[in-house]
C-alpha cells in the first residue's frame, strides 16, 4: 500500500508523516511513500551473519547500521531508501554525529537482501541508483543463487559464490567468501 500525496512528497513532508501501522517501513521513492516488504527468516538469519562479520571489521572506522533510512538525491528528487545493512565511515559521517532521524549522507556500502517476491533485476536497478546517488559500493545478496554481487561505481558488477575470496581496496583488511555468511546465516544448500 502506498501512501497516497496529492503532489509528490519532499524529504520534509516524508520525515513528517505519522508512523505506519505496526511494524512497516516506508521508503520515498518518486514522492511517494512505499512500504518496504517486510523480512523472512533468512532475511533476518543473512542481517545477523552481516552483523556479526563487518561490526568487528570496521569497528573504529565508522558504523554499520540494519535498516537504517538514508536520505539521498536521485535524478535530482528527494530519494530515501532503507537498505538492509549500511555501512558508513566516520571520514562521511562523524562520530559525534547522533540524531534521531534518517542518515544524511551517502553510505559508503548499502546491502540489500532480495526478498521472496523481488527479482535480481529490480535490485540490479537499485544498485545503480544507490551508486548514482553517491554510495561507493552496494552488495546485492541471493540466498537462493548463494551469491554475493558486488557494484562498482567505476567497473561491472561482480558476483561471489562459494569459496571466491570477496576483498576490495575500499575496505582494507576485509575478506571473506560468500559462502561464510550463508553458513553463518544457517542457510540451507538447495
Amino acid at each position: 500500500m502506498v501512501l497516497q500525496a496529492n503532489h509528490p512528497l519532499t524529504l520534509q513532508a516524508f520525515l513528517a508523516l505519522p508512523p505506519g501501522e505496526g511494524d512497516i517501513t516506508y521508503e520515498l521513492i518518486d514522492g511517494q511513500a512505499v512500504p518496504k516488504m517486510p523480512p523472512k527468516k533468512f532475511h533476518s538469519s543473512l542481517t545477523r551473519a552481516f552483523l556479526f562479520l563487518l561490526c568487528p571489521e570496521f569497528e573504529g572506522r565508522g558504523e554499520v547500521y540494519p535498516e537504517l533510512s538514508i536520505a539521498l538525491t536521485w535524478q535530482g528528487r528527494d530519494w530515501v531508501p532503507t537498505p538492509d545493512l549500511v555501512y558508513i565511515s566516520y571520514e562521511r559521517l562523524p562520530s559525534s554525529w547522533q540524531e534521531n532521524t534518517v542518515c544524511p549522507v551517502p553510505p559508503d556500502l548499502a546491502i540489500e537482501i532480495i526478498l521472496p517476491g523481488q527479482t535480481f533485476g529490480q535490485l540490479a536497478a537499485k544498485a545503480r541508483a544507490y551508486l548514482d546517488a553517491n554510495v561507493l559500493r552496494v552488495w546485492v545478496v541471493d540466498s537462493k543463487a548463494r551469491s554475493i554481487t558486488v557494484f562498482y561505481p567505476d567497473a561491472p558488477p561482480q558476483t561471489y559464490m562459494g569459496d571466491t575470496l570477496l576483498t576490495d581496496k575500499l575496505f582494507e583488511g576485509l575478506a571473506f567468501t560468500a559462502e561464510q555468511v550463508f553458513q553463518k546465516a544457517g542457510i540451507p544448500l538447495g
